[in-house]
This record gives C-alpha cells, structure tokens and sequence, in this order.
C-alpha cells in the first residue's frame, strides 16, 4: 500500500482511481447498445432490441442478489482466509441467482410475467422470454469475475482491473458487426455476442489478480463466517434490487402509455447511451470508501461527483448531433427515421440521469463509510416510491411513454440522494458489525 499522504485527496488522484471504475461499470452497459444492432436486424426489427432491453433489465434485478458483495469484498476479503470465504459466498449466490433465473424461463412463468405483470405486448414479450433463456450463462459469468476484481481493488490496481474490460468492450464492438454481416442475428446471437467477450474477461481476470491473491496474507484472528458475509450483503444487495426493479416498472408504465411500440424501442434506445454512463457514476460509492473524508468540512468528492456526473450526462448528447444520429440510431439500431425525433426528446429528458446517479453513489458511499447501510435502503425506497408516484403521475397526466420514463429515472435520484443526507445528520450511527477497514490512506477507521 503506498505511503499516507499528509493532505486530502488532490482531484488528479480522486480521477485516477475513479475513471478505471467509471470504464469497467460502464462497459456493462456500453456493450448492450453494440449487441442491440444484432438483436435489432433480426426478424421483428427494434422490437427484438426492446424485448431483449427487457430481458436484460429482469437478469440484472436477479443479479442484484449480489449488489453487496464488491462492497463486502473490499471490506472482508484482505486476507487469505477472508478473500476464500468471500469467494465461497459468491459462488453460492451465483447458483441460487442462476436457479432462480432459470425458473422464471419456464414458458408458463415468463408469459405471466412479461404479458401480464408488466403488459407488454406479444411481439415485445416473445424475444424477452428467448433472452432470458439465453442468458443464463452470462449471469453465472458476472459473478464469476466478482473475486477477481475484488481482489484488485483492495491492492488499489483500478487500472489493472479495468484492462480485461476494455478488451471485452473491443471484442464486442468487433463481432457485432461481424454477427450482423454474417447474418447471425435476432435475441439469441445477440446473447452470444454479450457472452463469448465476458467469457474471455472472466479469464484475463483471472491472470491479472492471481498475484494479488497470492499476496493475500493468513489472519491472525477468526476469519468471518459465511452467514456474516451474506448478512452484510444483504441490506445492499436488496437496495440495489429495489433499483433496479425500477427499470421493470418504468417499462410497464410505458407499455400502458399511448403508442407502446413506438415510445418502448425509443426510450430504450436513449436509456441504451445513458445507462453505460450512469453505471459508471455509481462507482463514486467506491471512491469515498477508499478516498474518505476526514471530518464533516471535507466536501471534497462531493464536488467531484457533481463534475463527474455533469461530464457523464453530457456524453450521450453527442449521439443527438445531426449526422452521428442518424448513422446511429438509424443505420446501426435499424430505427425508423421517424421515430429520431422521440429518441433526441427522451436523451435531452435524460441528461440529468447521470448526475443524479453520481450524487445518490457518494452519499451512499458516505453512509457505508458511516456503517449506516438501512441510511441506504431509506434513500432506496425513496426511489421506488418516486418511481411509481412519478409513473402514475405521468399516465394520468397523459404524457408521452418516452418521458414517462426519462422523468421517473430523473426525480428518483434525487429523491433518494435527498433522503440519504437528511437521513445522515439524523439518524443514530447504526451498530452493524463492520470490522475496521482501512482507507487508501493508510488509516485505520
């Protein structure tokens, strides 16, 4: 670990360890919008994209199972008996979310739920059932790469860490034309070319965290037991299910709206660049548990998410721009040119998405760092709730579906990132069994 350093964290050092993270995060979504040209150019066209958009949304609640586990990682896994004990939790998580998911695919069980819990419409529904089923593998792998990247993170090598993801996003980008050239196309090839890349990031994990896991030295004291672990991961991971149910529910408002068919593949298509960069925002958690402030005055990642999540906001714009939307959203996502104008309508809605996000992942990371994890789910069931009042709000006011769901995202975030700090100042330090863990700095805390 290096040396502790006698002031507070400088920006460059803050952009160092975060613009790794913001890529790595990212790239879970920046790759979906790659493989939609695959799932789009298949037999149903953008309905394909917005059925595996669907999919996609359902096997990520089911992940959320393991929302926790990096944060859990980072905090119990810095020695050798801890890392294999955190390893062990993982995969059990994995099978339980992989059997999970795997039920939901029986025929019987997907038409209830993507026909009549969310309402879409058969020609949506049919590709999400064939995704889900599709990617059952894919689930697996995600946890699979968890311990590996844990292991980098707690050697502070976020860089290291990122390299097996860049390869991935370059794999990607190169077969999805390929797949689309070769006529490999529609829900399940584009499922293949998500897996086969994070198959090969799994493995190039691998190598790059073995000699930070045989660095791992014994602890002296009891490792933690598994029922400790899964308790600790628990409170997140259900939070970051309630997030992530909010896409779900975002959906089934739309599919109630005016026009469904039209207003679903364009609000996907928007999400589809705005989501990558929001995924990035949520790893400023990280950061203020690595970079933690010193006293109440330190505001200094405070000011630094606000800039990291107004730059990630404004960089899916650029896909607005006259030219670059068209070659895009047209030519490679097979949109209708008269549909463009619902898609440039619902990113400009979505700019403050980011930010919001980036706002919410510091002030939850400040509550971890504070060991007030149900602070956490205060501030997460705040945003369910704003996601279904603003939903319900948006049908009875008979706004389009496109707007329904850039206006939810948007006030839900800061909802959530709202009822976190008020709760921080209020709330009595929650006794959670957290053991002392120590910052980038070389303390104690």
């Amino acid at each position: 670990m290096n040396p502790a350093p006698s002031t507070s964290p400088s920006v460059s050092q803050l952009a160092r360890f975060f613009v790794p993270l913001a890529l790595q995060s990212a790239s879970q979504g920046l790759t979906y919008p790659l493989v939609a040209m695959v799932a789009s150019r298949g037999e149903g066209g953008p309905l394909n994209m917005a059925g595996l958009a669907q999919s996609n949304t359902l096997m990520f609640i089911l992940g959320t199972l393991g929302f926790g586990l990096i944060t859990t990682g980072m905090v119990y896994g810095k020695n050798r008996e801890g890392f294999l004990k955190f390893r062990s939790v993982t995969l059990l998580l994995a099978l339980a979310v992989v059997v999970i998911q795997a039920l939901l695919c029986i025929p019987v069980a997907a038409h209830q739920l993507f026909e009549h819990w969310i309402g879409l419409p058969a020609s949506i529904a049919r590709p999400a059932h064939i995704a889900l089923v599709a990617s059952l593998p894919l689930q697996f792998l995600f946890f699979l790469r968890i311990p590996f990247q844990v292991s980098m993170y707690n050697g502070l090598a976020s860089g290291r860490a990122s390299l097996a993801t860049l390869m991935r996003i370059g794999l990607t980008a190169l077969l999805a034309p390929l797949f689309c050239y070769f006529g490999a196309v529609g829900p399940v090839w584009a499922i293949v070319c998500l897996t086969l890349p994070v198959a090969l990031e799994v493995c190039a994990s691998a190598i790059l965290a073995a000699p930070f896991i045989k660095a791992l030295e014994p602890t002296r004291t009891p490792p933690p037991r598994k029922k400790e672990l899964l308790l600790f991961n628990l409170p997140l991971s259900i939070g970051g299910c309630l997030l992530s149910l909010s896409a779900i529910i975002m959906g089934a408002f739309i599919a109630r709206s005016a026009a469904p068919e039209r207003m679903l593949p364009a609000y996907y298509l928007a999400l589809g660049l705005a989501t990558p960069v929001a995924f990035g925002a949520t790893r400023l958690q990280e950061v203020v548990l690595t970079f933690a402030p010193r006293h109440d005055k330190d505001r200094r990642t405070l000011w630094f998410a606000l800039g990291a999540g107004t730059a990630l906001g404004l960089l899916p714009l650029l896909f607005t721009l006259p030219g670059l939307a068209e070659f895009y959203y047209v030519r490679l996502q097979n949109l209708a040119p008269g549909d463009l104008p619902l898609v440039r309508i619902t990113a400009c809605a979505l700019v403050i998405f980011p930010m919001g996000v980036a706002l919410r992942a510091q002030g939850e990371g400040l509550a971890g760092f504070a060991k007030k994890p149900f602070t956490i789910i205060a501030g997460q069931g705040a945003y369910i709730t704003t996601i279904l009042l603003s939903g319900a709000a948006g049908l009875w006011l008979g706004l389009p579906g496109n707007l329904i769901g850039a206006t939810g995202l948007c006030l839900s975030n800061i909802a959530s990132t709202s009822t976190v700090r008020l709760l921080l100042d209020r709330i009595k330090r929650h006794d959670h069994p957290v053991p002392p863990t120590i910052t980038s700095f070389g303390q104690s805390r």
